[in-house]
């Protein structure tokens, strides 16, 4: 078998394989005069070194004996053999050689190149990032600029919701319902007589929002829900700096869901303008201030747009689980969340336009608030202040829906016509009473009113609170089956239902 296919087949022992090749070729170079040139397997390397100590050798035994007549004595064939092998040493001499890489020599080179990499590039990161400040860089006019230095940049953002909010969050406050409580310092519940409540301790009932809106003289106004400081047997006003006010109340209606209140003036920073709520675009931003779930998170920013405007609301006002009113409203998907309630609604111009209420609370329903639109909260607030109250005719009677009467009622009580459906019924008169005087009667159906129609108990208020104490109205109705007609003469009434 050839050496150098032993070599081939035993690739484990690379280093002496290449030794044995070398000597084998030296072999060779020991011949080369006479050798062939074209040799594949011959080393330019090992011809070099070979010829060139055969030419010394023979220069350092005799230099005399080496005569001109002895070169002569070579063919012209020759002579360009032996050139054309001085020429190839020359050339071969010139060229570097091969030289076998040791595998942990390259490992180390590798792993120093690998490492210089990854400290340039994470310079370059440090660098590129500001985090190593001291580094160079180009001025406006090109040049190279060193030894700058980052520092840290407060960014002042502002925007015209951000300028909006600037306006108006001194002027919203917090208000805590405090009411008497039952409990003891150990958090048992004791039995305590009506005569104890005024000496019992006051505990937090609920927690809303309202908006400081006027100074007068050493007062403070602010208006708020009505359903906020329901109950409440001392009321607390926590201003936006931490101050603490009790908070006396003015005047509340149950029906618009507003209540007036007044503070020492003393510590108030801000007060709050009414936009046009009539002048409201749907689509337009609108940003709720307030404290949702309470104090804790109080002056609270949220923006959305106006989603709609003149809402009709229904909502239950004595907690019967009854329709008793429709509210007004100008919907929102700003979210409002309880707490929110008698906080500001205000435009992008930092306006107050209304005043939040309500939400829709449920599992399918997100967005959905509901906001008493400012020009009628103007109007109730300032027949507050006047009055404490909000006055309006009534007619004296206790009503029901006609659509809560069973179809078998309906005939045989009322004996209404088949093609009545809608209207309402009148379940009890009062004595002395605008209804009583105008000759209504116990089960009568009212079905219009000033000449609009009386489909539900919400339509017959809405007609009735447009109207002035005083005024003369008629009123069309069914008794035992037949169509009449009355015209009674509006009294005074507060909050009683009619």
């Amino acid at each position: 078998m050839d050496r150098n296919e032993e070599n081939k087949n035993n690739p484990l022992n690379p280093e002496e394989a290449y030794n044995e090749t070398e000597t084998e070729m030296e072999s060779t170079a020991t011949e080369a005069p006479s050798a062939d040139h074209n040799q594949e397997d011959l080393s330019e390397e090992t011809e070099i070194d070979a010829e060139y100590t055969e030419i010394k050798e023979t220069a350092s035994e005799e230099e005399p004996v080496v005569e001109p007549a002895a070169r002569a004595t070579m063919n012209k064939e020759e002579r360009a053999r032996v050139y054309n092998s001085v020429s190839e040493t020359e050339e071969a001499s010139r060229r570097p050689k091969d030289r076998k890489n040791s595998p942990i020599k390259n490992g180390i080179v590798g792993g120093l190149i690998g490492g210089g990499m990854v400290a340039l590039i994470g310079a370059g990161l440090l660098f590129g990032s500001g985090i190593l400040g001291n580094g160079s860089g180009t001025g406006d006019n090109g040049s190279t600029s060193v030894n700058e230095t980052v520092t840290d940049i407060a960014v002042n953002v502002t925007s015209d919701t951000t300028a909006a909010v600037e306006k108006v969050q001194d002027a919203v406050v917090s208000i805590i319902n405090m009411q008497a409580g039952n409990t003891n310092m150990f958090g048992f519940d004791l039995p305590q007589n009506s005569s104890d409540t005024t000496n019992g301790a006051l505990e937090t009932s609920s927690e809303g929002s309202g908006v400081i809106y006027k100074i007068e003289g050493d007062l403070a106004y602010i208006v708020t829900n009505n359903h906020v400081i329901d109950g409440a047997d001392e009321l607390e006003i926590l201003m936006k700096d931490g101050t603490k006010e009790v908070a006396t109340v003015v005047g509340s209606d149950i029906w618009t869901d507003l209540a007036v209140l007044t503070i020492p003036a003393t510590s108030v920073t801000a007060v709050a303008s009414f936009g046009d709520s009539d002048a409201v675009n749907v689509g337009e931003p609108a940003i709720a201030i307030g404290s949702p779930l309470g104090t804790e998170f109080a002056t609270s920013v949220t923006q959305g747009i106006i989603s709609a405007k003149n809402r009709s609301v229904s909502t239950d006002v004595d907690g019967d689980s009854i329709v008793d009113w429709d509210v007004t409203a100008l919907q929102t998907d700003a979210a409002i969340n309880p707490g929110n309630s008698g906080g500001a609604l205000i435009n992008i111009a930092g306006q107050v336009i209304g005043i939040n209420s309500m939400k829709i609370s449920d599992s399918n329903v997100e967005g959905m608030g509901f906001a008493i639109p400012s020009n009628d909260v103007l109007t109730i607030i300032n027949e507050l202040e006047q009055n404490g109250e909000i006055i309006r005719p009534i007619l004296g009677v206790s009503m029901l829906d006609l659509s809560q009467i069973s179809a078998s009622q309906q005939s045989s009580v009322l004996a209404l016509p088949e093609d009545v459906t809608e209207g309402v019924v009148i379940a009890e008169v009062q004595a002395l009473s605008a209804a009583e005087l105008g000759g209504l009667e116990q089960y009568d159906v009212i079905t219009e009113m000033n000449g609009e129609a009386v489909t539900s108990i919400v339509d017959l208020r809405k007609i009735l609170y447009a109207l002035e104490v005083g005024t003369d109205v008629e009123i069309s109705y069914y008794r035992e089956g037949t169509l009449q007609s009355t015209t009674v003469t509006l009294t005074e009434g507060q909050t009683s239902a009619e």
